[in-house]
């Protein structure tokens, strides 16, 4: 008789256990049904993109040195640099620069070691294609700028909420209360 007390208290136990999870999950769902949707609707809004954000990479031709560095600091081997020594000026005359980023992991790597900041990272995020070949960029579409989403009429822009908590912490660490 013993065993089937406990049994029954043990089986008991189990159930206000069960509940109490239950309660907890339930308290947790309340809890969520205040707060404002995070979605974002992508076409017609985008979320403005932090300071440091490694997009596409942006190059300028005519800064270019040949050195190289960049392809010694991927660690894919990924720029590919064309140059021919020319010997009447005793340098390297750049001829052709390209980067697939169909392979390129984003790791800025490149643009931290080049000598004369020839190559940067843009905001630029919406790279995809339907044709993996069409995401190998030449000198000519790494030079082109992006459009900026702030100037875009058509694209509301919505701030990070990280961000926007970052600034209102700014803004309150910033008030200053004297006492007369």
């Amino acid at each position: 008789m013993f065993p089937m007390v406990t049994g029954f208290m043990s089986y008991g136990q189990q159930t206000i256990r069960a509940a109490r999870y239950i309660g907890q999950s339930f308290i947790i769902t309340l809890s969520h049904t205040n707060r404002l949707p995070i979605t974002i609707h992508y076409p017609y809004e985008k979320s403005i993109t932090s300071e440091r954000f490694r997009g596409r990479i942006h190059f300028e031709f005519d800064k270019c040195i040949a050195c190289e560095v960049c392809v010694r600091v991927c660690p894919i081997d990924l720029p590919l640099v064309d140059w021919r020594f020319e010997k009447d000026i005793k340098r390297k005359q750049l001829l052709n620069y390209s980067i697939d980023f169909g392979v390129c992991i984003f790791c800025g790597n490149c643009v931290e070691y080049c000598p004369t900041s020839c190559l940067s990272m843009t905001e630029e995020y919406e790279l995809s294609t339907y044709d993996r070949h069409e995401l190998n960029y030449n000198q000519i579409a790494l030079s082109r700028l992006p459009i900026s989403i702030m100037g875009d009429y058509t694209i509301q822009t919505i701030r990070n909420s990280t961000q926007s908590k970052i600034d209102e912490e700014k803004s309150w660490n910033s008030r200053t209360v004297t006492n007369y």
